[in-house]
């Protein structure tokens, strides 16, 4: 074995944002378990430094979790001029839902634009499947 085998992978912890994206809603439309949504629908879109500190770079695979879920999604950069180091975004879909809480505060409504988790590289794992 060698010395980097024992060495873990970088994690950070981040805040997720979650959005409606036009073409994820074409590709829902066309087809809601194609190819095409989930492209647009598995990803998280981060801040350029934190690609960086992972060590990952545009369309490398990485795990997200949190105490409500754990997923593999696709990194992207998230385009943003403005530093947002920390805050990742993601399409509203079922990779990202599985994130959320359970937990309304007696609200009945999902914290869809608050979620903390932890990223981390998934080292060639393939997206997580949908399970119907």
């Amino acid at each position: 074995m060698d010395f980097g085998s024992f060495l873990s992978a970088p994690e950070i912890k981040i805040k997720i944002v979650t959005y409606r994206d036009i073409f994820q809603n074409k590709a829902m439309i066309e087809d809601r378990f194609g190819e095409d949504y989930r492209a647009s629908s598995a990803l998280i879109k981060l801040d350029p430094a934190d690609l960086k500190q992972l060590g990952i770079k545009k369309g490398d695979t990485v795990i997200v979790k949190n105490s409500f879920g754990k997923i593999v999604v696709r990194a992207e950069e998230s385009g943003y001029e403005a530093p947002h180091r920390g805050t990742a975004y993601m399409p509203n879909s079922p990779w990202s839902n599985s994130l959320v809480s359970d937990e309304t505060g007696g609200k009945g409504v999902p914290r869809f634009k608050d979620i903390t988790a932890t990223v981390t590289t998934a080292k060639g794992e393939k997206v997580t499947e949908l399970e119907f």
